[in-house]
C-alpha cells in the first residue's frame, strides 16, 4: 500500500520571510514565502493560470538549482545570490504543464505543455479524494455486505497502475484497494482481497470495478503493534540509555549549512527525493583548506516490484520517488525514539496541491553518534619491556529523515566520519504488504501444490516476495569538477617462472573509463574491483591521483526479464553502477514523469548516448538492492533491515587524516567482576 489511508492533516502556513532567510544559500529549498510567490506567479502571470486558474493542481514545486559554477563562485556576504528559480509541474484535467519561474525578477521563463508519456507525482489531496469514492459506490458497498463486514471499519489506499505495453497513453487512473480495521490499527494485516476500484484522478470518479474472488479474512488477533495494546510478560527490557553532551553539540547550523569537525555541507529537502546533501567539503589539515568531495547526493528513484502475477497484484511495481514522493511522505520525527536525546531538528516546506505552503515540522534530525566504535587502534607487544596501546573512539555526525510511504518506513541516514568517509544507510521497517489466503498451515499449500508467491506468516496471511532498489544520484566533485572513473581490477596471476614457491597471487590493473558504456558495472564475486572517482589534475606528493572510492554494501540485481514492462521502466537497475556526464536536468533515474511511464526517459536511455566521461564533470549512480523473502519475524511489524554503502577517501589525503584524533580520558567507569 503506497499511501496513508486516513486524511492527512495539512498545516497551511503563510509566513513572512524571517531574518534568517535574508541570507539564503543558492541551494536552499524554497521558503514558505517563495512558495507563495511562485503560486502567485503561476496563477497571475502564466498562460496556464490566466486560462485555468480554478482548475490548477500543483503536482510538484521545487528549487531549480543554479548552474554549478554560480554556486561555487557564490560567497556569503560578499557576492549576490544567484537568481532564485522554481520548477513547477502542474495539472489541469487532461493536460500536464511544466513551468520555470524566476522568483527574483517575478517572471515566467516558460510555460510548456508536456506531450510525452507518463504523468507527474500524485498529490496527497487527489489520493485522499480517491479513497473516499468507494464508500458511496453501491457495488462496493454490496461487496462489503456480501463478506459480512461493517462499512464503518473499512479504509482504503491508492496503488499506482504501472504500464504493461499499452500503445496509447491512457487516462490518469489509480487503483484503490481496501482493508478492514475491526479490532486493530494494523489494517495491512486485514486486506479485503479480490476487490479493486479504478479511479480517474482528473475526473475524480470510479471508472472500473472488480470483485473477482472471496478470500477468508485474516484475524485481527495479535496484529496491533501499539504499545498500549501489548500484554505482559514484557521481555527484552534494558536499562535506559542516552548520549549526553554537557558542553552542547559539536556541530553548528547556519540555516541549511552544517559545520562539524572537518566537514561542511548543505542539507536540503525535495518533494520526491527527501533529503538532499550538497556541497560536502572536507577540511584538509595539511593543506589548511576545505576540499570538495560531493556536489549533490540524494535518492533518485526507489523501485519496489512485487512478485505475484495474480490479477490483484501484478501491477504492484511501485516507484516511490516519482509516483508518491519520499519528501511528501516524510513525517515528524519522534524525539528519543527516532533520534537520540542530543539531536537537533529541522523543519521543511513544500507546496500543497493548491500551491500554498505546507510545513513539515521536525522532518530532519541531526546528531552526533557514539556507540563505542573504534576509529583506529593498535596494541604493540613486539618491543621488549614496552606495551603500547593506542585507541581512538569513533564519533560521527548523522542527518536522518524517515519517509513512510504507505506500509513501509524508510529510515534514510547520511553519516559523516572524521576519516573523510560518507556512509549512506537505508533502514527498512514498517509493515509488509500482506495478501489474504484461505491457507492456515504450510501443509495445506504443499498438498495442493499451489504457488502462493510468498511465505505464510500467520493464519490466512501471506508475505509476498518483493524487491527494494534505491538508486542514488551522487554528483562527485573530488577536489574539483574535472574527474574520471577508474576500475582498479584485481586480477589473478599465476607463477610460471619458478621464482617463487607460490602458485598464484593477485595484482591490480587499472582501467580509466572513457565513455558511459565503459562505466556500466554489474557486480561479480569473481571479478572484484575498487571503483574510484579520481581527479587526474590533482596528485599527492607521491604522485598518486587523488580520489574517492565507492565501497558497496550488500546489493542485489533485478531478476526480472529485461523485456518485462516494469523492468523496462526500471532499466536504471540493470547495472549496480553507472557514470554519466553532469547534466542539470538528468536528476531522476526513472524520468521526470514516472506514473504510467514507458522507460523512454531513464538513466539507461541517457547513457546509451555513450558520452565522454574522462576528465569531465561526472555523476556516479549507485543502486542499493535488496531481495526480500518475508519470514514470520516480519509479522505483524517488521524489525528494521539495514543496507548501505560508503564513499571513502582513496589517496585523497597525504596520510591517515585522523592520526591526531584525541582519545577519551578522565572518565570514571564501573568495574564488573565475574561472579563465583
Amino acid at each position: 500500500m503506497r499511501t496513508s489511508i486516513m486524511l492527512l492533516s495539512l498545516v497551511m502556513v503563510a509566513l513572512s520571510l524571517s531574518a534568517g532567510e535574508e541570507e539564503l544559500h543558492p541551494l536552499d529549498p524554497l521558503t514558505s514565502s517563495e512558495i507563495s510567490h511562485v503560486r502567485e506567479l503561476v496563477i497571475l502571470k502564466s498562460k496556464l493560470g490566466r486560462l485555468h486558474m480554478k482548475n490548477i493542481s500543483f503536482q510538484y514545486m521545487g528549487l531549480e538549482a543554479p548552474e554549478k559554477e554560480a554556486v561555487y563562485q557564490w560567497k556569503r556576504g560578499s557576492s549576490p545570490l544567484p537568481p532564485r528559480m522554481a520548477f513547477v509541474i502542474a495539472r489541469i484535467p487532461g493536460e500536464t504543464h511544466k513551468l520555470l519561474l524566476d522568483i527574483t525578477s517575478k517572471t515566467v521563463v516558460y510555460d510548456k505543455v508536456y506531450h510525452g508519456f507518463g504523468y507527474p507525482i500524485f498529490t496527497i489531496e487527489e489520493q485522499t479524494k480517491a479513497i473516499g469514492l468507494p464508500m458511496e459506490y453501491p457495488p462496493f458497498i454490496q461487496s462489503i455486505k456480501n463478506r459480512g463486514l461493517d462499512m464503518k471499519s473499512v479504509v482504503c489506499g491508492t496503488f499506482s497502475v504501472g504500464w504493461f505495453g499499452e500503445k496509447k497513453q491512457g487516462n490518469r487512473i489509480i487503483n484503490v484497494q481496501c482493508f478492514y480495521r475491526n479490532g486493530t490499527v494494523n489494517i495491512y494485516a486485514m486486506p479485503i482481497e479480490g476487490v479493486t476500484v479504478v479511479v480517474d484522478l482528473d475526473e475524480q470518479k470510479i471508472v472500473g470495478y472488480m470483485d473477482r474472488l472471496k478470500i477468508a479474512m485474516p484475524e485481527a488477533k495479535r496484529t496491533d503493534y501499539r504499545r498500549s495494546r501489548q500484554k505482559p510478560p514484557f521481555g527484552l527490557k534494558t536499562n535506559p540509555i542516552s548520549i549526553e553532551q554537557p558542553e552542547g553539540p559539536s556541530f553548528k547550523l547556519h540555516g541549511h549549512i552544517v559545520e562539524w569537525a572537518n566537514w561542511k555541507f548543505h542539507v536540503g529537502f525535495d518533494l520526491k527525493a527527501g533529503p538532499v546533501i550538497s556541497t560536502a567539503d572536507v577540511y584538509d589539515e595539511e593543506k589548511r583548506r576545505f576540499r570538495s568531495v560531493m556536489y549533490r547526493g540524494f535518492v533518485s528513484e526507489l523501485f519496489v516490484p512485487y512478485m505475484d502475477p495474480s490479477q490483484e497484484w501484478y501491477y504492484k511495481t511501485y516507484f516511490d520517488n516519482g509516483e508518491f514522493g519520499l519528501g511528501l511522505y516524510s513525517f515528524e520525527l519522534d524525539p528519543l525514539n527516532d533520534c537520540p536525546r542530543n539531536a537537533q531538528y529541522m523543519d521543511a516546506f513544500y507546496a500543497g496541491a493548491d500551491g500554498k505552503p505546507v510545513v513539515k515540522e521536525k522532518v530532519f534530525c541531526i546528531f552526533e553518534r557514539y556507540a563505542g566504535d573504534v576509529s583506529w587502534r593498535h596494541t604493540e607487544t613486539g618491543i621488549p619491556d614496552l606495551l603500547i596501546r593506542e585507541v581512538r573512539p569513533q564519533v560521527t555526525l548523522v542527518v536522518r529523515m524517515v519517509a513512510t510511504v504507505g506500509n513501509y518506513d524508510y529510515i534514510l541516514d547520511w553519516e559523516f566520519k572524521k576519516s573523510g568517509d560518507i556512509r549512506v544507510n537505508v533502514g527498512l521497517s514498517g509493515i509488509l504488504e500482506f495478501k489474504a489466503t484461505d491457507f492456515t498451515h504450510v501443509d495445506q499449500i504443499q498438498i495442493e501444490s499451489e504457488d502462493i508467491y510468498g511465505n505464510l506468516l500467520a493464519e490466512n496471511t501471506i508475505g509476498v516476495f518483493h524487491d527494494h532498489f534505491l538508486t542514488f544520484h551522487l554528483d562527485m566533485d573530488v577536489d574539483g569538477t574535472q574527474n574520471s572513473f577508474v576500475k582498479a581490477m584485481m586480477k589473478r596471476k599465476n607463477v610460471t617462472d619458478g621464482q617463487s614457491p607460490r602458485k598464484s597471487y593477485w595484482t591490480v590493473e587499472k582501467q580509466v573509463a572513457k565513455t558511459e558504456n565503459d562505466a556500466k558495472i554489474q557486480f561479480h564475486l569473481k571479478k572484484p574491483a575498487d571503483l574510484l572517482i579520481v581527479n587526474p589534475t590533482r596528485k599527492t606528493k607521491l604522485g598518486n591521483e587523488v580520489g574517492y572510492r565507492l565501497a558497496p554494501g550488500s546489493t542485489a540485481a533485478s531478476l526480472l526479464a529485461p523485456d518485462d514492462y516494469p523492468q523496462i521502466r526500471a532499466a536504471f537497475t540493470n547495472n549496480q553502477v553507472w557514470v554519466s556526464p553532469y547534466k542539470r536536468r538528468e536528476q531522476w533515474a526513472g524520468g521526470e514523469y514516472m506514473d504510467q511511464s514507458r522507460g523512454d526517459d531513464t538513466l539507461a536511455v541517457w547513457t546509451n548516448m555513450n558520452r565522454d566521461i574522462e576528465k569531465e564533470d561526472i555523476v556516479l549512480w549507485y543502486t542499493v538492492g535488496l531481495h526480500h523473502i518475508p519470514y514470520q519475524e516480519d509479522f505483524p511489524v517488521m524489525p528494521t533491515l539495514s543496507e548501505g554503502f560508503e564513499l571513502k577517501p582513496a589517496n585523497f589525503f597525504e596520510r591517515n587524516p585522523i592520526l591526531n584524533l584525541e582519545a577519551m580520558v578522565n572518565a570514571t567507569f564501573t568495574k564488573c567482576t565475574p561472579s563465583h
